[in-house]
């Protein structure tokens, strides 16, 4: 037996890659997502009363991973080396490639159909959204519960940024308010992948349209030029 999905929208997101995207939501409250939801799901009794409602769950498609399983996966969080099963994992390589994420709901804007804005996103431009329902607190926060091998706070990086960088970013203040903020959110997550540790070595990252060059010296994220991409 199969069963067919069908978007209520495409999430709109400042990450046209998947590289830097924050590996859990809700790591760079300034991440912002805008849903508009497609007919015939854009009517706005279908949100009414959303708007009570601090956080939403969002369930997704991976879609850049289609087809795509491995029965094991190497968590980032174990070093890239370590195997658990992807059931055990939060890995977008799934046999149905289906994600869940938690996000802050913003705004709800059903003057011209119906847009919903989040906060705290951790999903790739595009990404088909294929449900979304309330977060309850009473329910669903377990302070008690043991996270296996992701239990805690990943540690963080410091953001630094060069002069030449840090005039582009006032420069385009007016324009891109929580830009800096972003920035620092997303590379304070240290999106390299596990094995690296070349200092001198210069990464890239996009958001929105901008293509961002940095450093990291394994406790500094060094911000060096911001491009138009």
């Amino acid at each position: 037996m199969s069963y067919r999905l069908d978007p209520l929208g495409h999430l709109a997101t400042p990450f046209p890659d998947k590289f830097g995207i924050p590996r859990q939501p809700r790591l760079a409250p300034h991440a912002r997502g805008v849903l508009r939801l497609l007919p015939p799901y854009d009517r706005p009794e279908a949100v009414r009363g959303l708007e009570a409602f601090s956080h939403v769950w969002l369930s997704f498609v991976f879609h850049q991973s289609a087809d795509t399983w491995h029965p094991t996966v190497r968590p980032p969080r174990l070093g890239g080396n370590t195997r658990v099963g992807v059931f055990a994992s939060r890995s977008p390589f799934r046999p149905n490639g289906l994600g869940l994420s938690l996000v802050e709901l913003l705004a709800v804007d059903t003057r011209d159909g119906v847009v919903l804005t989040f906060g705290g996103v951790d999903l790739v431009d595009g990404t088909p959204i294929v449900d979304i329902k309330p977060y309850v607190p009473f329910a669903e926060s377990v302070p008690e519960a043991r996270g296996g091998f992701i239990d805690g706070t990943p540690a963080t990086l410091a953001v630094s940024f060069a002069p030449e960088a840090a005039a582009r970013l006032a420069a385009l203040a007016g324009e891109h308010p929580a830009l800096q903020a972003l920035i620092e959110e997303v590379l304070a997550q240290d999106p390299r992948p596990a094995y690296a540790d070349d200092p001198a070595r210069v990464y890239g990252v996009r958001l929105h349209t901008f293509d961002i060059k940095w450093r990291c010296d394994g406790t500094r994220a060094h911000v060096l030029s911001l491009d138009d991409a």
